[in-house]
């Protein structure tokens, strides 16, 4: 049965998320505590980013080589002792240390997702299953903010990250007793893999790498800065914030699974792939664009509305990024599509703190952080609907012909 393990993987994206959200959620404690700048604070933020990015091009080409439920349990581990780790750090150094090893491991999730979806999937279940691993992302967030601000508020940062790690722990034995068996393609695969280099002369990879990046500025601006916005533009206390904060990232994992299913379910009613899966990116961007731009005038009795309004827009175009990859690379190239993709679009969670950090200390507030990422969610519409060709699958060629021959078009 592929539904538990889609569960899990569901699950793990959640860990990833609250483990890489959780230094956003105790950033005024460490701040405190090592004395760290908010030039710092910056660093930190995007320095997560920096191998997390780089790894991408590595991990999809592991993904396709080697056996994906392994890679993927082996990624789980290290970003969880990353996690735990932390919790020991004594100084910005250590942090940034601890930071850097987090973003290796995680970059192993996407891929991996992306990869086993295609083995295991039909086109027309596509959407809901990344919609529930979208979903499970945009959760973490969500527990992050009611379960660890609350824990941290409470007991400390350092026992959070400690005790987060090592509980996380428990989905390992699980992964191994209901990961999906049967596919038995990764192995027959190596010696007929088209070469990474024919990815990059894809028009649709680039249309759906500058997608990819619009649609994770949005997330990784509401990720990384939400709790101090709401803390320092809108005077929320830590337990309001926690609470606001949380109601936002449910509202986007809701919206995810439900335009998943929804993109699904008018497939299976006859509806074209690329009609159905660019409609949604086009409605998630321009809805994201308008709660950001509604945010950056808002005053206190009306920004909540404008905000819950980026949820609906980020979770309804968090649902198709990853699908897009799936169908354009099919199984055989699903991983180094979807990881080479990712890289592309995290350059958004390298840019995005530091640049978001110095407006805002340019400006003294958020509204031209705000304008930019509007801006930068519109053209993500953009590109999803003009940049990236019709949804059918890529007829690659075999690594050793030398040529590879493709089946799309404009």
């Amino acid at each position: 049965m592929i539904w538990p393990a889609l569960a899990l993987l569901a699950i793990s994206l959640l860990v990833n998320y609250v483990d890489r959200g959780n230094l956003s959620i105790a950033a005024a404690l460490l701040k405190s505590e090592l004395h760290i700048t908010a030039w710092q604070l910056g660093i930190l933020l995007s320095g997560f980013f920096w191998t997390y990015t780089a790894m991408q091009f590595v991990s999809g080409w592991l993904v396709d080589r080697f056996k994906v439920n392994l890679v993927i349990a082996a990624g789980y581990l290290l970003w969880s002792a990353a996690t735990a780790l932390t919790g020991v750090v004594t100084g910005f150094t250590m942090l940034l240390m601890m930071r850097l090893l987090l973003g290796v491991g995680e970059s192993v999730a996407f891929p991996c997702c992306s990869k086993i979806l295609a083995l295991h999937l039909p086109e027309q279940y596509r959407g809901f299953a990344n919609g529930l691993m979208i979903a499970g992302m945009k959760c973490g967030p969500a527990v992050g903010t009611f379960g660890a601000g609350l824990l941290m508020a409470k007991y400390g940062w350092r026992p959070v990250f400690i005790g987060i790690g090592v509980v996380s722990l428990i989905w390992l034995p699980a992964w191994l007793r209901w990961m999906p068996r049967g596919a038995g393609i990764n192995a027959c695969l190596k010696s007929n893999q088209a070469r990474t280099f024919d990815i990059f002369r894809q028009h649709s990879f680039w249309g759906a790498s500058a997608g990819h990046f619009s649609n994770n500025y949005v997330v990784y601006f509401m990720v990384t800065w939400l709790p101090y916005y709401l803390v320092h533009e809108r005077q929320l206390s830590m337990a309001t914030m926690s609470g606001i904060a949380g109601l936002y990232y449910l509202v986007d994992a809701a919206f995810a699974l439900t335009a998943g299913w929804l993109s699904d379910w008018f497939i299976r009613c006859g509806y074209t792939t690329t009609m159905v899966r660019k409609s949604v990116m086009a409605i998630g961007h321009t809805t994201a664009a308008i709660g950001l731009a509604g945010c950056a005038v808002a005053g206190s009795h009306s920004y909540l509305f404008f905000l819950m309004t980026i949820a609906v827009g980020s979770g309804t175009a968090g649902s198709g990024v990853f699908a897009f990859s799936q169908t354009l690379a099919g199984p055989r190239m699903a991983g180094r599509w979807s990881g080479m993709q990712n890289g592309m679009g995290n350059f958004a969670g390298i840019i995005v703190p530091a640049l978001t950090g110095f407006t805002v200390d340019w400006t003294g507030n958020f509204v031209v952080a705000l304008a930019i990422t509007a801006v930068a969610s519109l053209g993500g519409g953009f590109a999803w609907v003009f940049g990236v060709g019709p949804l059918e699958q890529i007829q690659w060629e075999p690594e050793e012909k030398g040529l590879v021959v493709v089946s799309q078009g404009v």
